[in-house]
């Protein structure tokens, strides 16, 4: 038996398997398998096999949900983790979860107790751990907005951080530039509201949000990163239609449009003919042509505009 996988088999409440389809854990349905894949609800079984990766010599990596990813056609010869805990508690407006939870989950959690403050992220699919490292957003608000603190592994010993410790910025947080650091759980501060009044804002925004991804749709929604208008270059940002600026930010799809990204396509993957930041997965595609298409699309929005898109995206084993 490998020897790895002997040591990980070894650790109490951890599930391993080897040569693990990675297709099956992403969003894209795109992927070759990982040599090693263990995921488990506990802390300490987590910082455990997180140890046995280290000492191993060989890649390994830490995913959340999985809708943010391209895994290589290849697949990742590596040691793939996963912490997949999933418990929401709520002491008055406080409420903690752990990462692993589906971010849907903790908004339905919140809503259905009166607390706002989430309503705003319901349709947004992937985990909670997820949202907070990428700080997820919609509708001119952000999960950071919202976060009291957040427990993490720093290689070395379990943390907090407090709101301003994560250093959250626009789809940015602190572990975007700490990618060792593992995050297990957050707490967030939540305000009272009318259950019944959120629900219907939440309601409202799945309904507009599953129109254009569809939750059947093989897709991580927009591809692309949003720009800040004050961050654009002088000329390029006086050239934007005030029409199209929402909350001090150019959508990604205005560019993509202007190039005309709207039913592009290479082997199976596609771009949507009404959505110029939305790349999917017809059916058979592979990592090799989405790279390909998002390549092209970047190149194309250089040409044109000299500014550079910005995946929110991941690549794996490439």
């Amino acid at each position: 038996m490998d020897l790895t996988l002997a040591r990980l088999s070894e650790i109490p409440n951890l599930t391993v398997s080897r040569d693990a389809p990675l297709s099956a854990y992403t969003r894209f349905a795109i992927g070759g398998e990982a040599d090693l894949y263990a995921e488990t609800e506990s802390v300490e079984s987590f910082i455990q096999a997180l140890a046995v990766a280290r000492a191993s010599g060989r890649d390994y990596m830490v995913m959340g949900g999985g809708t943010n990813l391209i895994v290589s056609d290849l697949g990742f010869r590596g040691i793939m983790l996963r912490f997949v805990a999933q418990r929401i508690l709520a002491a008055g407006e406080r409420v903690a979860c752990d990462a692993g939870a589906v971010l849907q989950d903790l908004v339905d959690f919140a809503i259905d107790r009166g607390l706002a403050g989430l309503e705003t992220l319901a349709g947004i699919p992937g985990s909670v751990g997820a949202a907070v490292y990428g700080n997820a957003g919609a509708y001119g608000y952000s999960i950071s907005e919202r976060v009291r603190q957040v427990r993490f592994f720093d290689g070395e010993c379990v943390r907090m951080l407090d709101n301003a410790g994560c250093e959250f910025h626009y789809r940015e947080s602190v572990f975007k530039r700490h990618k060792d650091w593992i995050i297990f759980s957050t707490e967030l501060r939540l305000a009272p509201a009318d259950a019944g009044a959120l629900r219907k804002t939440a309601d409202d925004i799945v309904k507009v949000r599953n129109e254009k991804f569809p939750v059947t749709m093989k897709c991580a929604g927009s591809i692309f990163k949003n720009f800040l208008l004050a961050e654009l270059p002088a000329a390029v940002a006086a050239a934007v239609p005030e029409k199209v600026v929402r909350e001090g930010k150019v959508p990604a799809a205005y560019f993509l449009e202007q190039v005309g990204a709207k039913g592009m396509s290479r082997g199976d993957i596609h771009v949507a003919t009404y959505h110029a930041n939305l790349i999917y997965n017809a059916g058979g595609g592979t990592a090799a042509d989405l790279c390909a298409l998002i390549a092209e699309l970047k190149a194309r929005v250089r040409r044109q505009f000299g500014v550079e898109l910005e995946e929110e995206v991941q690549y794996v084993g490439f």
